[in-house]
């Protein structure tokens, strides 16, 4: 699966940036502070304060690890949304460095 960004874990956030062939925004994977249930999402996804996204914690079923399932929308990505993975880094030594792994719907 292709990359469409790479952050960068600061503290209980990420930080970076999301890159496709058109866009190219600074992005924050923020922990959602108003979280009152299960369904509501564990992470609020923003670019220059305007929230584009959600994540949710999710644990793989293959190797028992946690990560974090995205979902983005915004006018720029037409009108579907965009699902991805926060994902390690390939390549990349910093336990700290995440991709944002686009996961096609179809």
């Amino acid at each position: 699966m292709p990359a469409i960004g790479y952050v960068t874990r600061e503290g209980r956030s990420f930080k970076g940036q999301l890159r496709t062939l058109s866009i190219r925004a600074e992005i924050e994977i923020a922990p959602n502070p108003r979280k009152t249930s299960d369904t509501h999402p564990d992470f609020r996804v923003t670019s220059n304060g305007i929230e584009v996204g959600a994540g949710w914690l999710r644990r793989s079923e293959a190797s028992g690890n946690d990560y974090v399932s995205l979902t983005l929308a915004a006018p720029e990505f037409g009108p579907r949304r965009l699902y991805a993975n926060l994902g390690r880094a390939a390549g990349k030594d910093d336990e700290d460095s995440f991709a944002i792994i686009w996961n096609p719907a179809d």
